[in-house]
Formats: structure tokens, C-alpha cells, sequence
């Protein structure tokens, strides 16, 4: 979290800075799409291989804003200066500014001192009827609500993890599993086609739907894989109506548009591992 004296030039007024977010396609706000370019185009943006950097804050008025800079390396060094406990001073040189946005695309539980309560900027009437930008309601369910359940099973998978009794998992798939996928056949098959599966429709067609990844690379941003101890790999899948969070030596979490606030398992099983292997070979992953 950057301290509240940090200020950077918005157009004619300053910005206190509160937090800040990478919009690239290994690290984006999920809340936005299922993609790195369905991400870009909610804010207007064009999906730039190098992506972008999401500065969020308050004008001298208190009105909230987003600051797109296309300084990738200056969000990323502010991030991990924060996370660490560090102070950095997020100030982007003006030529770095692609775009000032009304509103917060995420929930900020903190304000700058010395200004009004955050709240939406006027409109401003050569900007056209530009709505400003807001995170998803938390009393609802729908994509981004579902996106953002996923993200929080890969920071905290040790937590859902440990709630999985391996024992509700069949030790063998119904059907024999290959180490890849058979040459004119079906992908192979997981746990989630055992019987005691449920919902077991919507399971079976995000597992095809993510084998049919492996043949046709999705949308840059769909497939992502982030660190994880040991030798394994938190690995991300999206796609229409549902989200798939793995560690590349363990089980599945699925969540489906569907299914509000139902979150899935699927077995290891002996074929898993192949698709898990397959999608992480394929992910986009961090510089």
C-alpha cells in the first residue's frame, strides 16, 4: 500500500496515491475478464504485449481516479516495495500517462487524508457520458464475483486445501487415463467423471472446454501460472461461466456462474496430472 503523501500529476490535478494494480497478461485485475484482452477492453484499452499499470487514488476534490501508465517496471517495484512492508514513492512521469479514468475498478478499504470522502468525480461534459468505474457488488454472483472467488483459493490454497477430504475421491477414473492425450480420440479423463461428482454436467464441460485449450491456445490471459513451493505451480483457467484454480501437483478447484458460491473439487485421479502438466506448459507466466 503506498503511503497517502505520494502524489503523481493526473492531468492538471494531483492524485494521492492509495494502491496500485499490474494490468499485464500474466497479472491482471480478474474482476475486469476472463482474459488479458477482454481485460483491457472494460477500461478502453488496447492489450499491449508489455501491459499496463493501474494507479488508484484521490484528487485534491476527493473524487476517485485511475491512472493507466504504460511504466510496467515502476508499478511492478512500488507492488513488491509494498508487500514488503517498504514506503515507495509511486510517482510516474506525466509522458508515462495513457489514460485518467473516473471511479476505482476495485474496492479500496482505505482514503487520503486531508480531502473529502472518496466518491465519483462529476461528469464531464466533453468526455461524453463516460460512467465511472466501480467494483463488483458482493451481494450478487456472476463473473466477477466468480473471478474473484478463484483468486482468493490461489492466495489461500492451503486454507481450501486442508477442508478436502481425499478420501471423498474415487482412487481410479472410470474409464483408463493416458500420460497424453490419444492421437484421434478424446482427452483424457479426471475424477470429476465419476459419478459422485456434482454438479457433474458443469464439471465435465470445464474440464473439455480447458483440454480444448491444449489444441487451440484461448484468448492471451485465459491459461496463467504463478509460484508455488516445492517444484509445483498455482495454476489459473478461465472461460465462459466458470474459473479453475490447480496446484500443478494436486487436485482442482472449479467455480461455475451457475453454481453461486459453490466451490467444486476435482479428484486427481491418474489423469489430472496430464492436463494440469499440459495447461501450465501453455500458461502465460510472470516476467
Amino acid at each position: 500500500m503506498a503511503g497517502t503523501d505520494d502524489a503523481v500529476a493526473a492531468e492538471d490535478d494531483a492524485l494521492y496515491v492509495l494502491t496500485a494494480v499490474l494490468l499485464t497478461p500474466a497479472k491482471f485485475p480478474s474482476v475486469l475478464g476472463d482474459d488479458y484482452p477482454e481485460a483491457c477492453a472494460a477500461l478502453g484499452l488496447s492489450p499491449l504485449a508489455a501491459g499496463y499499470g493501474l494507479v488508484l487514488g484521490q484528487d485534491g476534490a476527493g473524487a476517485r481516479w485511475t491512472v493507466v501508465i504504460d511504466d510496467v517496471s515502476l508499478v511492478a517495484v512500488a507492488i513488491a516495495s509494498w508487500d514488503c512492508g517498504m514506503e515507495y514513492d509511486l510517482s510516474p512521469d506525466e509522458r508515462t500517462v495513457v489514460a485518467a479514468l473516473p471511479g476505482w475498478p476495485l474496492a479500496v478499504a482505505v482514503a487520503a487524508p486531508n480531502v473529502p470522502a472518496p466518491h465519483d468525480p462529476e461528469p464531464d461534459p466533453e468526455e461524453g457520458d463516460q460512467r465511472p468505474l466501480s467494483p463488483p457488488q458482493s451481494d450478487t454472483w456472476g463473473p466477477a464475483q466468480r473471478r474473484l472467488g478463484a483468486d482468493e483459493i490461489a492466495l489461500q490454497w492451503a486454507t481450501w486445501r486442508e477442508q478436502i477430504d481425499d478420501a471423498n475421491f474415487s482412487t481410479e477414473s472410470d474409464e483408463p487415463g493416458a500420460d497424453t492425450a490419444p492421437e484421434g480420440g478424446d482427452a483424457p479423463k479426471t475424477d470429476a467423471d465419476a459419478d459422485d461428482q456434482a454438479p457433474l454436467t458443469g464439471v465435465r464441460r470445464v474440464l473439455a472446454e480447458a483440454r480444448a485449450y491444449v489444441e487451440t491456445p484461448p484468448p492471451l490471459g485465459r491459461v496463467r501460472s504463478s509460484f508455488a513451493s516445492g517444484e509445483a505451480r498455482i495454476l489459473r483457467a478461465d472461460g465462459p461461466g466458470w474459473s479453475m484454480v490447480a496446484r500443478t501437483d494436486d487436485i482442482a478447484f472449479v467455480l461455475l456462474d451457475e453454481e453461486p458460491g459453490e466451490v467444486l473439487p476435482v479428484g486427481r485421479g491418474r489423469d489430472l496430472p496430464w492436463l494440469l502438466d499440459a495447461l501450465d506448459k501453455m500458461a502465460v507466466r510472470p516476467a
